[in-house]
């Protein structure tokens, strides 16, 4: 049945015709409901807060109302930019975050393909469920351990190496600066290698095993199967999290660097939220640490909107 035509100009049908927003909001009407106290917590928690960066353009002191404090304009960014420490403050934070988004990104996605993989349902569930609980673990633990695998005094990983001949006495591993990023990354991917798993683990339980059948008919091997089925099958999955995890660039936190550096390793384990720790809220600069969480905010937010346009143009996977 062709559509009514007016003066050549077709005319489509009202059941296809654009529904207005609040045609949507009264048959949906519940779901909005639903969805009010996590827009609340939300703009409580994630845009309240901005209102604070006022503070940045401020000389802040505490007492004071946000409007009687004195402005100093760009100061604190002047002040920010040409500190030397900064720029090896930067230098940190972008190594270890390209350690961790090369390193951190890929050991997941080939440890969840190698879990697909095995066929004892009780043995992948168990081999499942041992990797993902260090997640569980606080970094304070975790830095513990590492701390005492790396120790001098009957650390394992000295020990392991001088029986099989590699050392002849004990490295002090926790000492040395170029090795700081090396212990960070690879106690991060311990820790969470096994939870970030488990989304492209999810993402591949949703591929149609027709697929694999048909494959295996016409005698791909497994390695052709995970290469032409399995990967392309969650690459959208794949860059959606390639997207945020460059968004998050900068955004490290501090709490692996803090409980794992020392005096010792200071120019390799401070990084940029360290800093405004140090610098900013520890020397009661609240107006500098400010301005330094403000740089660290619009650098994430330029980085997330760069990534996604790129993805966007060349692959066709976006999340906005």
């Amino acid at each position: 049945m062709k559509a009514v035509t007016n003066r050549g100009k077709s005319i489509q049908p009202a059941a296809k015709r654009k529904r207005g927003f609040w045609a949507t909001f009264k048959d949906q009407k519940v779901l909005y409901a639903m969805s009010i106290p996590f827009i609340i917590i939300v703009f409580v928690f994630n845009y309240l807060p901005v209102w604070g960066w006022l503070m940045a353009f401020q000389n802040y002191k505490p007492g004071k109302g946000i409007f009687e404090q004195k402005w100093v304009g760009f100061d604190h960014f002047i002040t920010l930019f040409t500190d030397e420490k900064f720029y090896l403050v930067m230098r940190n934070t972008l190594a270890m975050s390209f350690m961790g988004l090369i390193v951190g990104f890929t050991i997941p996605i080939l440890f969840a393909v190698l879990i697909n993989e095995l066929r004892g349902s009780v043995f992948k569930r168990t081999v499942q469920t041992i990797s993902y609980l260090p997640h569980f673990v606080s970094w304070v633990v975790v830095a513990g351990i590492v701390t005492k695998m790396l120790s001098v005094d009957g650390g394992a990983v000295n020990q392991l190496l001088m029986s099989l001949g590699f050392i002849d006495q004990p490295i002090q591993f926790m000492t040395k600066g170029n090795w700081f990023w090396y212990i960070v990354t690879s106690a991060d991917i311990w820790k969470e290698m096994g939870w970030s798993a488990i989304i492209y683990l999810a993402a591949i339980s949703g591929i149609d095993q027709e697929q694999y059948e048909a494959a295996r008919v016409d005698g791909a091997s497994r390695i052709r199967q995970i290469w032409n089925i399995t990967l392309p099958s969650i690459a959208p999955t794949i860059a959606i999290l390639l997207i945020m995890s460059i968004g998050h660039l900068i955004s490290i936190g501090f709490e692996k660097q803090f409980l794992l550096g020392n005096p010792l390793v200071v120019d390799y384990s401070q990084v940029l939220d360290l800093y405004a720790l140090n610098y900013g809220l520890g020397m009661g600069r609240y107006s500098f640490g400010t301005a330094i969480g403000m740089f660290n905010s619009i650098v994430s937010i330029i980085l997330l909107f760069i990534a996604n346009g790129a993805f966007k143009k060349f692959t066709k996977q976006s999340i906005m």
